[in-house]
């Protein structure tokens, strides 16, 4: 449930049309057989993937104007639902290999064969009824994978040491796992969370980069799409939020999208001038 907000721009029926649902794309598994289509739940039972934020890769956001209500949910979607193939549904434990396979069996200490095996199901299964992800069924999709990686970096985030340490803050963003936190120092100031990045053709851009400017309620103004709490740190890449789930087959348009309660924290953890940090490539499936 949604309620309303002033914001920038005109129309309450093109916020209608943005939050439209748009059905998740291909997916390809790693297991004999053709490809299928992973959806919610195996059978659309979940909100699908957020609509597309700004393609922009290269210039900066359009100031605003104008008016435009901007939706601030009530609550939060807290529900972990998985994407599968339809030939997934209804197993009490499937035989088909997930796109994230040998990640999640590496995450789990499984033999990281990237096979699906019955012993990995089973394992794979008891992770996600632990963790809540529906349906468990013991396949390794991208909510159970980000789920995973996301336990792994808990305790310490950058034990790779692959986000520089410097004296100032420091938004850190690993595409390798989809993970971002800040740390100032070798101090984390704002805990590790999943994100998800650009897809192929509009990756997130590597490197240093700097918040240069913050829209509380922005609203991007190429295709009419929310982007709460939007810090940009390159052209038209930001961070902000969506609703719904992060952790989906397909990526964004370049930017870093977060949990819209992430989001909200992390408009509070970083401030004009911070330095952003991001490397690796966002794995496909």
């Amino acid at each position: 449930m949604i309620r309303w907000r002033r914001g920038r721009r005109r129309g309450v029926a093109v916020l209608v049309l943005a939050l439209a649902l748009v059905p998740p794309p291909l997916a390809l598994a790693d297991g004999p057989g053709p490809a299928e289509p992973l959806l919610p739940g195996g059978v659309g039972a979940a909100r699908a993937e957020y609509p597309m934020d700004t393609p922009d890769q290269v210039l900066p956001p359009l100031p605003p104007d104008g008016e435009v209500p901007v939706p601030v949910p009530e609550a939060e979607v807290d529900e972990l639902v998985e994407y599968l193939p339809r030939s997934a549904v209804g197993a009490s434990c499937t035989a088909r290999t997930g796109p994230h396979q040998r990640r999640v069996e590496r995450l789990l200490r499984l033999k990281a064969d990237g096979k699906q095996s019955a012993a990995d199901c089973r394992a794979i299964r008891a992770f996600q009824r632990r963790e809540k992800i529906k349906p468990a069924v013991g396949y390794a999709g991208p909510v159970t994978w980000g789920r995973a990686e996301l336990l792994a970096a808990r305790g310490n985030p950058n034990a790779a040491g692959r986000c520089p340490v410097r004296a100032y803050t420091v938004a850190c963003v690993d595409l390798d796992r989809e993970l971002m936190w800040v740390q100032k120092g070798k101090k984390v100031t704002y805990a590790v969370v999943n994100v998800r990045s650009g897809r192929p053709g509009y990756r997130t851009r590597t490197g240093w980069h700097e918040v240069y400017w913050r829209h509380k309620d922005h609203w991007s103004s190429i295709y009419d799409t929310p982007m709460p709490y939007a810090q940009f740190f390159s052209g038209g890449q930001a961070f902000h939020a969506v609703y719904g789930q992060i952790a989906t087959p397909g990526g964004s348009r370049g930017c870093v999208n977060l949990g819209h309660a992430d989001a909200k924290r992390l408009w509070g953890a970083l401030r004009k001038g911070d330095r952003v940090y991001v490397w690796g490539k966002r794995p496909e499936g």
